[in-house]
C-alpha cells in the first residue's frame, strides 16, 4: 500500500515542531544568557523556517525590542501600544502602509488575555523543504514565542530574587554594625543618683537616629539624642561618622558649646552640605547635679518635676548642625536638677505617628505618659506599646529613639 505524502508531510511537521521544542527546553534548562536563548530563537525561525524578517517586542517596564533580524533600518517610527496592540489575533498585514507594511504578519504573544509580546515577521519562505509552509506554523511561532519571552522573563526575576537576597543580606549586615553604635538599652546606668532608659526603632534596617550616654569621669557625664536628616542608608553612614567624631570629641574638659561648634564643622565635611541633624546634647555632674545642654534644632525634650508638678520644655536655642558653614550664636542653658526630676528626649518620628483622623501624634501622648510618678523606663514602655511601635504600626514613617533619664 503506497504511503500517504499527506500523513508523511504531518508527521515530519509533528516531528519538526517536538524536536524544535525540545531543543528549547533543553536550552532554557542550561540556564543561557538571554543573548544566548534569543540567538537560538532566531536561528530556528529564520533557518529552519526560513522567515526573513523577525522583530520580538517584549512587555518589560516598558515595550522593549529583543529581536530586529533580517532588517537594515530602524524600527524607532513603530509605536508597539499605538500600532501592534491593537492586534488580538494572528494577523496578516502586508497591505498595510510602512513601517507596519513591510512585514507580513503580527502574532501576538498574550497570558491572562493580556499582550506580553509582539512578533512580526516578513519575507517568509512558504515553500521551504522539509517543512510545511510557514502560514501552517504561526501557531507553533505564536507557542514558541510565548515561550522564549516568560523564560527570559523568569531568568530576570531570578536575578532579581539574587540581587533581592543579596542587598538584605548587606542591609542585615549593616544593620547588625549599626546596633554595636548604639548603647544597649540594658546596659544603661540605674543607681541612687539617677538612672537612664532608652529606645531605638530604626524605620528601615538602618536609620539615621541616635542617642549615646557617655561617662566622662569625675561625677560628669554625657549624653544626647539627634536625629539625621532623611532616612535609610545614607541617612546611617552620616550617624555612624557622627557618632565616631561624637565619641572622639566628647571629654570632661570640652565646654559644651565648643563640642557643638566642632561637631558643625565635622558635619559640614562629612555631608558637604546634602544633609544635616538635629542634636540635642547634655553634661550632667552627678555631685553638683548641674545640668548643661545646648538643643540644636531638635525637638524640646520634655522635663517634669514630680514634686511641684510642673512640665516644661527645653527649646532649641541655635540651629541644627549642618546647616551653615558656621552656627551663629551657640548659648547653653545651665540649671539645678532637683530630686524627682524626668527628663524625657525623642526624634521626630514618635511624634509625626499617623492617628486614625491622619493628624500627627503630637506630643500630647508623650506629656500624659510622663506626667505621673511611675519611673521613666514605664513611661517609655508605654508610649511603645501605645503607639505599637514594635508591632509593625503603619502609621509610623519615620525612626524612632527616645532616651529618658531620671534623677533622684
Amino acid at each position: 500500500m503506497p504511503e500517504n505524502p499527506i500523513s508523511s508531510r504531518n508527521i515530519l511537521v509533528t516531528k519538526f515542531k517536538l524536536n524544535a521544542l525540545l531543543e528549547i527546553t533543553k536550552a532554557i534548562n542550561d540556564n543561557p544568557s538571554r543573548e544566548k536563548l534569543i540567538d537560538r530563537y532566531e536561528t530556528l525561525l529564520r533557518e529552519e523556517l526560513g522567515i526573513g524578517k523577525i522583530v520580538l517586542y517584549r512587555l518589560a517596564e516598558t515595550w522593549e525590542c529583543m529581536l530586529c533580524s533580517g532588517l537594515n533600518n530602524t524600527l524607532a517610527s513603530i509605536d508597539v501600544c499605538k500600532d501592534l496592540l491593537v492586534f488580538d489575533d494572528i494577523t496578516f498585514i502586508r497591505d498595510l502602509n510602512p513601517p507596519l507594511g513591510i512585514f507580513d504578519i503580527v502574532i501576538p504573544v498574550k497570558r491572562d488575555d493580556k499582550h506580553i509580546a509582539v512578533v512580526l515577521i516578513g519575507d517568509i519562505d512558504e515553500e521551504g523543504e522539509g517543512v510545511s509552509p510557514v502560514i501552517k506554523h504561526l501557531n507553533f511561532i505564536q507557542t514558541l514565542s510565548n515561550i522564549i519571552v516568560v523564560a527570559i522573563e523568569n531568568m530576570r526575576l531570578h536575578q532579581e530574587s539574587i540581587r533581592q537576597a543579596a542587598i538584605k543580606k548587606e542591609l542585615e549586615l549593616a544593620s547588625g554594625l549599626q546596633n554595636m553604635l548604639i548603647p544597649d538599652p540594658t546596659k544603661l546606668p540605674s543607681g541612687k543618683s539617677f538612672s537612664v532608659s532608652a529606645f531605638y526603632h530604626p524605620h528601615m534596617d538602618v536609620g539615621g537616629d541616635y542617642y549615646d550616654f557617655i561617662d566622662l569621669g569625675n561625677h560628669e557625664y554625657g549624653f544626647c539624642i539627634c536625629d539625621v536628616s532623611g532616612k535609610g542608608i545614607s541617612a546611617a553612614l552620616i550617624m555612624s561618622n557622627f557618632q565616631a567624631n561624637l565619641r572622639a570629641l566628647f571629654t570632661i574638659d570640652i565646654p559644651i558649646d565648643e563640642l557643638v561648634f566642632r561637631l558643625n564643622e565635622r558635619v559640614n565635611q562629612s555631608t558637604m552640605g546634602e544633609r544635616f541633624l538635629t542634636l540635642f546634647v547634655g553634661k550632667y555632674n552627678k555631685k553638683s547635679r548641674e545640668l548643661l545642654y545646648v538643643n540644636a534644632g531638635h525637638n524640646p525634650p520634655l522635663l517634669y518635676n514630680r514634686s511641684s508638678g510642673v512640665l516644661s520644655r527645653l527649646d532649641s536655642h541655635c540651629i541644627g548642625l549642618g546647616m551653615l558653614d558656621t552656627i551663629p550664636e551657640i548659648i547653653p542653658q545651665k540649671f539645678t536638677i532637683d530630686k524627682g526630676i524626668k527628663l524625657l528626649c525623642y526624634t521626630d518620628g514618635l511624634v509625626e505617628i499617623l492617628q486614625d483622623d491622619l493628624v500627627e501624634a503630637g506630643t500630647g501622648t508623650i506629656e500624659k505618659f510622663l506626667i505621673n510618678n511611675e519611673p521613666i523606663c514605664n513611661n517609655i514602655d508605654d508610649i511603645v506599646k501605645h503607639h505599637s511601635i514594635l508591632e509593625g504600626n503603619q502609621a509610623i514613617f519615620d525612626d524612632i529613639t527616645i532616651l529618658g533619664l531620671e534623677f533622684r
